[in-house]
C-alpha cells in the first residue's frame, strides 16, 4: 500500500469517526429532551383526578355494587349483556382466593399443605379445617376483611384488568372481592382512562382502582422487567385475546389466575375463516359441525398451552364455557416443566365427517409407565400412533375434515366448581347478582360433563340423517348406559349428549330405537342415512367393543341421572336486556 493510500484511509477513517460522534450526540440530545407519548401510571391520574363531576352530564348505570357515570355520547365501550361475565368473574375470582390464594404472595396456602402432608399432626388438620371454616365465616368491612375473631386480614391481591373501558368491572372487583390490594385498571384511549378515574372517585374506591393510560402489551412487559407481578389478570379484548397472552403469561404470579374472554366467534367457530382461525389460534375449528363451539374453547386453551409451555409452565383450566357470542376461560398458571412434556399428549387433531357428523380424535403424543433397573417406574414420552380413520368414513363414506391441533384434556376443575357453586348459593343475592341464576346453571351442567370426552352429538340431528324417529334424551342415554357407556349433558348447546361411546355404538342405539323395520330400499340411495344404513354389516358394533344382545332402553343409573338433572330449574340463557342484543360495535373514539 502506498503512502498516498494510507493517507487517504487515514482521512476517511476519521471523517467516519467525526459524523459518528456527531449522530450520537445528536440522538443523545433527542433522547434527554424526549416526552413519552403514553402517559404513566401517575400522570395519567395527575391528569384526571380531582375534577368535579357533575353528576347531570351522565346516563348513570347501576351493576352489582357499582355505579357508573357513562357519558350521554358514547365514547366508551360498555354493554350491559357482559353482567353475567362479570358476575362470574367476581365468583371465581373469590373461589380462586378461597382455594389458591395466599397472603403472604405467590405460594399459595394449599401448596404448601400438600407438601407437608406428611408432616402434620391431625390436630393440626382439624385447626387448618377450623381455619377454613373461619374464613367463610368472616364479614366484609371495606378493603380489610373482619373474621368473627376480630382480626383483620391484610389485602394482598394484585389485579391487572389491561382493557378495561369504563372501569365498571375493576370498580366491581375492588367493590365485591375480599382481600384486593390493587387493581391497574388499564386502557388505550385517554376518554376511557379518565371514566374509570371519574368513576372509581364515584364509587370511592380510588385507594384501590389505578386507572393506567398505556398500551396492554407496553404495560405487561414493563411489569415483567421490573419484576410486578399480579395474582389475577383479565383479558377481555373486542375480538382475540391472541395479541396479549404472551406478555400476560409472563407478567402471571405464580398459581394466579388468567380470565380470558374472545367475541371472535365468527372464526373461532365459524364457517367462513379457517385460513384466519390458524393464523390467530394454531389451530382450525370444527367447520361445519356442531360441537365448533367446544372446540373453540379448546383451541384458546391450545393457545395458552403452547404459549405457557415455551416459559416451562403449565396452564390448568379451572372454568371453561361458551357462552352466548364468546368463549371466557378460567385458568391457573404454574411453573412445572415436568407437566410441561405432558402437553404433547393433551394435544390433538380431530377427524370429523363432513356428511354424517361422526368424530374421530388423534392425540398428538403418548405417555407409557415402565419400570427402571432400580425397581421405580418411569414416564416414557412417545410419538402417537395412527390415524384412527380410513381415507373415507367408514359409515356414509364422506370426507373427513382435520381440526386442530387443539387441546385434549379436562375443561374444567371439580373442586373450583364446588367452590363457585358454594359462593354463588350462600354469598351471593339476586339484588346485587342479577345472573346470579344463570350461573348455577351453566356452571351446574359444566360440572356434570363427561371430562374424558370431547365434544358431542345431538340425537335430533342424528334422527334427521338417518330418517328415523326422533328418541328422547333419556332414552337414548339409557340405550348407551345399557352397553356400559356413560353420558352428559353438554352447556355448550341444548339437546345433546356428550359420551366415551364410539360411533359405532350410537349409530347401532340410534337405529335399534325405532323398531318400525323401516324399508330402506324406499331411501334415496344418494342420501347419506341411506349409505349408513345399508353398510351396517361393515359397522356394527364387535364383540371386542360391546355386547349388543345387552341393548336395552329401560331407565337405567345414567338415565336416571341425566332426567334428575334436567328437572331442576335450570337457568342457562338469561333474558335479552334489549332489542337486537349481541356484541356491540366499538366505540367513536374520535
Amino acid at each position: 500500500m502506498t503512502i498516498k493510500s494510507v493517507y487517504i484511509f487515514q482521512e476517511t477513517i476519521s471523517l467516519a469517526s467525526t459524523m459518528i460522534r456527531a449522530a450520537l450526540t445528536k440522538i443523545k440530545s433527542k433522547i434527554n429532551t424526549y416526552i413519552p407519548p403514553i402517559q404513566s401510571q401517575t400522570q395519567a391520574q395527575s391528569h384526571v383526578e380531582h375534577k368535579p363531576i357533575h353528576v347531570e352530564d351522565y346516563n348513570i348505570i347501576k351493576e352489582g355494587s357499582a355505579e357508573i357515570l357513562f357519558p350521554k355520547t358514547e365514547t366508551v365501550f360498555y354493554n350491559p349483556v357482559q353482567q353475567f361475565n362479570r358476575d362470574l368473574s367476581v365468583t371465581c375470582i373469590k373461589a380462586w382466593s378461597n382455594l389458591y390464594g395466599s397472603s403472604s404472595g405467590s405460594k399459595n396456602r394449599k401448596g404448601r399443605r400438600d407438601n407437608n402432608k406428611k408432616k402434620r399432626t391431625s390436630s393440626e388438620k382439624d385447626q387448618e379445617q377450623k381455619d377454613d371454616d373461619l374464613k367463610r365465616r368472616k364479614l366484609s368491612n371495606g378493603n380489610v376483611e373482619i373474621t368473627t375473631t376480630g382480626i383483620p386480614t391484610k389485602p394482598y391481591i394484585k389485579i391487572l384488568e389491561a382493557l378495561s373501558a369504563t372501569g365498571l368491572r375493576a370498580i366491581r372487583y375492588a367493590n365485591e372481592i375480599p382481600h384486593v390490594k390493587e387493581i391497574i385498571a388499564n386502557d388505550l384511549l385517554p376518554a376511557a382512562v379518565e371514566s374509570i378515574s371519574r368513576n372509581a372517585q364515584f364509587n370511592n374506591v380510588s385507594h384501590i382502582v389505578k386507572p393506567n393510560l398505556d398500551d396492554a402489551n407496553v404495560l405487561m412487559y414493563r411489569n415483567k422487567a421490573e419484576n410486578n407481578k399480579y395474582h389475577i389478570i383479565d383479558l377481555d379484548p373486542y375480538g382475540t385475546v391472541t395479541p396479549f397472552v404472551d406478555s400476560a403469561l409472563q407478567t402471571i404470579e405464580e398459581d394466579g389466575m388468567m380470565l380470558v374472554t374472545c367475541t371472535d366467534l365468527s372464526v373461532l367457530a365459524g364457517n367462513g375463516y379457517p385460513e384466519k382461525c390458524f393464523a390467530l389460534y394454531g389451530g382450525v375449528n370444527m367447520v361445519s359441525h356442531e360441537s365448533t363451539h367446544e372446540s373453540a374453547l379448546r383451541l384458546v386453551l391450545n393457545l395458552l398451552n403452547q404459549s405457557a409451555a415455551k416459559y416451562k409452565k403449565v396452564v390448568e383450566p379451572l372454568l371453561c364455557l361458551s357462552i352466548d357470542f364468546y368463549v371466557r376461560v378460567f385458568v391457573k398458571v404454574r411453573t412445572s416443566p415436568i407437566e410441561v412434556k405432558e402437553l404433547q399428549s393433551k394435544t390433538m387433531i380431530t377427524y370429523h365427517c363432513s356428511q354424517c357428523g361422526s368424530y374421530h380424535n388423534q392425540p398428538l403424543g403418548r405417555m407409557i409407565e415402565r419400570e427402571g433397573k432400580n425397581g421405580k417406574t418411569f414416564t416414557k414420552y412417545l410419538v402417537a400412533q395412527g390415524p384412527p380413520v380410513d381415507s373415507k368414513c367408514k359409515f356414509c363414506r364422506g370426507t373427513y375434515h382435520v381440526a386442530g391441533p387443539m387441546y385434549a384434556g379436562k375443561l374444567h376443575n371439580q373442586e373450583f366448581i364446588d367452590e363457585v357453586l358454594r359462593i354463588n348459593r350462600e354469598e351471593h343475592k339476586d339484588d346485587t347478582y342479577g345472573t346470579r341464576k344463570r350461573i348455577e346453571g351453566m356452571v351446574t351442567l359444566a360440572k356434570n360433563e363427561l371430562s374424558n370426552a370431547p365434544f358431542y352429538f345431538s340425537p335430533n340431528k342424528i334422527a334427521s340423517i338417518i330418517k328415523l324417529q326422533v328418541p328422547p334424551l333419556k332414552t337414548v342415554v339409557a340405550g348407551l348406559g345399557s352397553l356400559g357407556y356413560n353420558c352428559s349433558l353438554t352447556h355448550a348447546q341444548p339437546s345433546s349428549l356428550k359420551t366415551n361411546a364410539p360411533w359405532e355404538v350410537i349409530w347401532y342405539v340410534m337405529k335399534q330405537f325405532d323398531d318400525s323395520k323401516k324399508d330402506i330400499s324406499k331411501m334415496n340411495h344418494n342420501t347419506t342415512g341411506y349409505k349408513i344404513l345399508s353398510s351396517i354389516d361393515a359397522w356394527e358394533p364387535k364383540e371386542n367393543i360391546c355386547d349388543i344382545s345387552k341393548l336395552s332402553f329401560e331407565p337405567n343409573e345414567e338415565s336416571k341421572h341425566l332426567e334428575k338433572l334436567r328437572k331442576l330449574k335450570i337457568v342457562r340463557y338469561q333474558e335479552n336486556p334489549t332489542k337486537n342484543w349481541g356484541p356491540k360495535a366499538r366505540p367513536n373514539s374520535s
